[in-house]
């Protein structure tokens, strides 16, 4: 048994486990006989599960074939959360990033790359990652901003988290259009390096 399983209730254990599968076999099933092709009685089926039970899980077939972007920032907005931030805000955050990804279970990566090929290919898909990120952009304004003493006017707290938002798109498609070779420690490697160059970028010449 994994140890982020280890330690919780068997109820909580038992979801964790269904979500994981329906997860895993959505991406299957979308893979191999294409995603308009599968329907949600499908992914049901080999999961052998209910649409109710789906339904406890995720909201609608984007979502669970997104389920590793949704996976990342769920672990990321609890780790910020949780924290002290202390310093510049930006790096605060990619810490907090390079942390969180240091977290991810040893399969996120394939299951990563699986959802950007997918996303690549499916107007839906991308549609939904387009609105996720905002929504996830909104939520770290949100989790930022609640926190006391953070001194940074709101203008400046959306641009920072607006700017780091669109420094990990960055990082991560270029990740993935090198098909995630050098695996987790390329990708924490090119946030790294793509973080470094935003203040060049900001006063690049038009």
């Amino acid at each position: 048994m994994s140890d982020d399983l280890r330690d919780l209730p068997l109820r909580e254990r038992k979801k964790l486990r269904t979500r994981r599968a329906l997860a895993e076999t959505a991406l299957r099933l979308f893979t191999e006989c294409g995603y308009d092709a599968t329907t949600l009685d499908d992914l049901c089926d080999a999961v052998e599960v209910s649409k109710r039970t789906f339904f406890r899980n995720y909201r609608s077939k984007e979502d669970v074939a997104l389920a590793a972007d949704s996976d990342l920032w769920s672990v990321y907005l609890d780790y910020v959360a949780a924290q002290e931030m202390n310093g510049p805000l930006i790096e605060a955050l990619r810490m907090a990033l390079d942390t969180t990804l240091g977290a991810m279970d040893p399969d996120w990566d394939r299951r990563f790359l699986a959802a950007r090929e997918l996303s690549e290919a499916v107007p839906a898909l991308q549609a939904h990652s387009l609105g996720y990120c905002q929504d996830t952009t909104r939520a770290l304004v949100e989790a930022v901003s609640g926190r006391s003493g953070t001194g940074i006017d709101e203008v400046r707290l959306r641009l920072t988290v607006e700017i780091f938002v669109a420094a990990w798109r960055t990082a991560s498609l270029r990740w993935t259009a090198q098909g995630g070779h050098g695996g987790r420690e390329a990708l924490t490697k090119l946030v790294e390096e793509t973080f470094a160059e935003i203040p060049a970028a900001l006063t690049s010449s038009a």
